[in-house]
Formats: structure tokens, C-alpha cells, sequence
């Protein structure tokens, strides 16, 4: 079994997670300039096996695509292109960046710490694919 990777997307960093091989337990993975993540992608799939890769989906509260959708879908498009035989998947990312923050409070950290914005697109990504993982779960169920 290989793992699943989340990406949020966002024009000036690109937050990524991943799970574990046994797809449990996701984890911030990393945060890169989106000019550099199929770069960055390409080398981690040199040493591990990714089953999929998961694109948040920005929406509005209306159930629309936010600005950032049109990005977020090429991005996507891209990847799928590069990587031909890996599932792309998109998960609705909607509050992901609010939930972060608030963890980010829970889990104790300085002012300094949370306006990190790497930090909240990493935790971002990581809740993207908590959110995708309880999805496939309900879904086996």
C-alpha cells in the first residue's frame, strides 16, 4: 500500500501532506513555491510509493469556486498529466485555513508560530487529507 498526498494549493505556497504507508495517519509533509512542486513530487516519488494525490478544492460558501479553484484545477490537471497512472482526487478545502489556525492555538503555539503561513498551509493539507481519509472510511463502512 502506498500513501496519499494532500496539496493546498495557493499561488504562493503549496502545502503538502501525507500519511503513513499504511494510510492511518496524516502528517504536514512540506511547504513549497507552486513553481517548485512538480519538482518536489517527482523526487519524493524517486523513494516513496504514493497511491494518490489529493487537490483541495477552494469553494465558497455557496458551494461555488473560489478564485483560487482555477489554479487548484490546472494544478490538478498538471498532475494528472505527469503522473498518468496515479488517482487524482479533490477534496473541498472549505475552512481548512480557519481549522489550522485554531489548532494551531489549541496545540499551544506563540503568536510568532502562527503567522507562519507555511505552518497554516501545511496544516491545511494535512486536514484536507484527515478530511479525505475519513471520507474513504465512511465510505468502506
Amino acid at each position: 500500500m502506498g500513501r496519499i498526498l494532500a496539496i493546498d494549493y495557493g499561488t504562493k505556497r503549496v502545502g503538502i501532506a501525507t500519511t503513513d504507508p499504511s494510510q492511518i495517519i496524516a502528517t504536514g509533509l512540506a511547504t513549497v513555491h507552486p513553481n517548485e512542486l512538480m519538482a518536489y513530487l517527482k523526487e519524493y516519488m524517486k523513494t516513496e510509493t504514493v497511491d494518490c494525490i489529493v487537490v483541495g478544492e477552494p469553494k465558497r460558501l455557496n458551494n461555488e469556486p473560489a478564485q483560487a479553484g482555477a489554479g487548484a484545477d490546472l494544478l490538478a490537471s498538471n498532475i494528472q498529466k505527469q503522473f498518468p497512472d496515479l488517482k487524482v482526487d479533490r477534496m473541498d478545502e472549505r475552512f481548512t485555513s480557519k481549522m489550522a489556525f485554531s489548532a494551531m492555538i489549541e496545540g499551544g503555539l506563540t503568536k510568532k508560530q502562527r503567522a507562519d503561513k507555511a505552518l497554516v498551509d501545511k496544516m491545511s493539507a494535512t486536514i484536507i487529507l484527515q478530511s479525505y481519509m475519513e471520507q474513504l472510511n465512511s465510505l468502506n463502512r
